[in-house]
Formats: structure tokens, C-alpha cells, sequence
């Protein structure tokens, strides 16, 4: 009995650390603002319409992402724009000019986010608020 204790005693001490590496917090104010510019503006253009100053040495010009949830029916849809972003969903897509940024954001500590579906999913920090930057876009 005492080893299960001893056990169950640890197994919960590991899962709380886990949580407490997965904060809940929300992304600082001008974050994903700066990350954009920093990442996406030189393809997407300053305000996101698709027309930067690189838009046109790519065969297939640059997304406009002020139309996403547009385009989306109206919703914003922030789990497809976290795995666009990420690149997961484009690895075999040889016809995508755009990098993979997952490895970018990889090292962002991670926080709990709810992308619709009612469970918590643990996120890169950057990653979200560069998605919540192009939330604030949508026309």
C-alpha cells in the first residue's frame, strides 16, 4: 500500500510540473504584431493583403490573410491557421512556397489553448500570438 502511495504520490507530482510547464497565459500586447513583421511581412505585406516586397518572386503569390475567417465562412480558424503557420499540414506540399515555421517557434515556452474543440492544447507562445495578430487582421 505504501508503495502506491509513494507512486501515486509522484505520478501527481509529475503531471503538475507538466501543467505548470503549459501556462495559461495569453500572449504579450504587440507580440505577434513584431513576430509578423519580423517572419511574415516581406511575402504578406505590411498589412497582411499578400502584396510584400518579395510577393512577387513567387510563382504563387502570398496569401491574403486579412480574408481568413472570411473564407472560413466567418470564424476565425485558429486551429488551421496554428497548423498552416506551423507547416505540419504542408510538409508534402511541394507546390507551398512557405517555410515551415513550427521549427521557429519551437523553443516559445507553451501555453494551454482551446482551438474550438473543448480541449486544452499545449501551444508554442509565439506561435499564438502571431495567430491571434492575424485574428486582429480579418476584414
Amino acid at each position: 500500500m505504501r508503495v502506491n502511495a509513494i507512486i501515486g504520490l509522484s505520478a501527481g507530482a509529475a503531471l503538475a510540473l507538466l501543467l505548470a510547464a503549459c501556462a495559461t497565459t495569453v500572449p504579450a500586447p504587440n507580440r505577434g504584431k513584431a513576430l509578423y513583421e519580423g517572419y511574415c511581412a516581406a511575402c504578406h505585406g505590411p498589412g497582411g493583403k499578400g502584396d510584400g516586397v518579395l510577393a512577387g518572386d513567387w510563382k504563387t503569390p502570398p496569401a491574403d490573410l486579412t480574408g481568413i475567417a472570411a473564407r472560413n465562412g466567418g470564424p476565425f480558424p485558429l486551429a488551421q491557421v496554428l497548423s498552416q503557420i506551423d507547416g505540419y499540414t504542408r510538409r508534402n506540399d511541394r507546390h507551398s512556397a512557405m517555410p515551415e515555421m513550427g521549427q521557429v517557434f519551437q523553443d516559445s515556452p507553451t501555453v494551454l489553448v482551446d482551438t474550438g474543440d473543448g480541449i486544452e492544447t499545449p501551444v508554442p507562445e509565439a506561435l499564438l500570438a502571431l495567430a491571434d495578430y492575424l485574428r486582429e487582421l480579418q476584414e
